[in-house]
């Protein structure tokens, strides 16, 4: 069952997709915020937004906005 946080917009949210899924996060939140609330390690991660890849420097100051589409690649070590 999907968390409320995930599908229904509230006051004070927007409506975001993550990897082609919606999700609702607080306004006001960056891209960092969204990684971190994910669980995943900033710097196993890319992100792009809106079809435009983010260095991790300027994720605090990225703000999401309304309808953004997010994609985030994990890399994976192996030998």
């Amino acid at each position: 069952m999907a968390r409320e946080s995930e599908c229904q917009p509230s006051a004070g949210s927007v409506s975001i997709a993550v990897n082609g899924e919606t999700r609702n996060v607080p306004a006001g939140s960056s891209l960092l915020d969204l990684v971190e609330s994910l669980g995943l390690d900033p710097e196993r991660v890319a992100v792009e937004v809106d079809r435009h890849l983010v260095r991790r420097p300027d994720w605090p100051r990225r703000i999401l906005s309304e309808n953004a589409q997010v994609e985030i690649v994990q890399f994976v070590g192996g030998g």
